[in-house]
């Protein structure tokens, strides 16, 4: 659904070399929109992973937007989310039409969004919002809006990455990826943020059919080249793609059929179609996401 990170692509206050591209040659830097996925054991039946601020204009990709039964269609079952993060979450304030949304998050994330963002006691307001804690390391069904099975479970694991900044206090599991399993076996792991790669990590990862990962940043030093900011790729809890101990050097040993980044920062060159960097990472058989990307089980 979308694959640029906070802000998009180009980003609304940015001019850096990419964003001037995107908007002067879009051909040659196509447009996205703030990181999310679409998920479906059946092609009608959708859970979002994550829930982008454009989050609106997202659904109307779905295959079941497109003859609704009734008059009022709610064309997801489900939310399941990684973090607390604002551009993952506050897509959820713009459903609240849906009037009753499951909720899928580790009671880490719960509880940021309880407390401190006041997302969920807002969009309470409107509907219900029932949330399925998530335990680490446990496989946990999802179920559609009439509680009959899905066919998808979704396991979430810890990933070394910092709590919101706007958080108080943030227990174990306020950042995590998730591997969704299907009930042929197909396995899809999403990571959209990740500070670094260890081998148990690793060893997780290589499971997946289909990753997607953290790809917001090419260059340690990035923003700092920019004079964006002073902090590093890695300060800011994001593994660049660039590098000898980048994460393309090592996410290209694994064997996962389909290896994409997704979460891409407006400065990241690799959103440059004709980039150096571009061709790097297709060289490494990885992809660069863009929206509307898509994979079936056969696939």
């Amino acid at each position: 659904m979308g694959t640029a990170a906070g802000g998009g692509f180009p980003q609304w206050n940015c001019w850096c070399p990419c964003c001037r591209v995107a908007r002067a040659n879009p051909e040659n830097a196509r447009h996205r929109s703030q990181s999310s996925a679409a998920i479906s054991a059946d092609g009608r039946h959708w859970f979002l992973l994550n829930a982008s601020p454009d989050v609106r204009d997202q659904l109307n990709r779905l295959p079941s937007n497109g003859h609704p039964s009734s008059t009022r269609h709610v064309p997801i079952e489900g939310v399941v989310l990684t973090d607390a993060e604002l551009d993952h979450t506050l897509g959820i304030t713009l459903l609240r039409e849906a009037r009753h949304l499951a909720i899928y998050a580790t009671p880490a994330v719960r509880a940021i969004l309880e407390r401190d963002s006041r997302i969920l006691p807002v969009v309470r307001a409107f509907g219900e919002m029932p949330v399925t804690e998530l335990t680490l390391g446990t496989a946990e069904p999802l179920v559609h809006r009439d509680g009959s099975p899905s066919g998808l479970t979704v396991e979430a694991f810890t990933v070394p990455a910092g709590p919101p900044q706007f958080a108080l206090d943030a227990a174990d599991g306020h950042t995590v990826g998730l591997m969704i399993r299907s009930e042929t076996g197909r396995t899809c792991a999403f990571v959209p943020g990740c500070g670094d790669l260890g081998p148990a990590l690793m060893a997780r990862l290589a499971e997946a059919d289909v990753l997607l990962f953290d790809g917001t940043f090419w260059d340690e030093r990035e923003l700092k080249v920019l004079g964006i900011s002073e902090r590093t790729a890695r300060e800011m809890d994001h593994l660049p793609i660039g590098g000898p101990d980048g994460s393309l050097a090592r996410l290209a040993t694994l064997p996962c059929r389909h290896k994409v980044y997704t979460h891409i920062n407006n400065t990241n060159p690799v959103l440059l179609e004709h980039s150096p960097e571009r061709a790097a990472v297709v060289a490494a058989g990885l992809q660069v996401g863009f929206d509307g990307l898509s994979f079936e089980a056969d696939s």
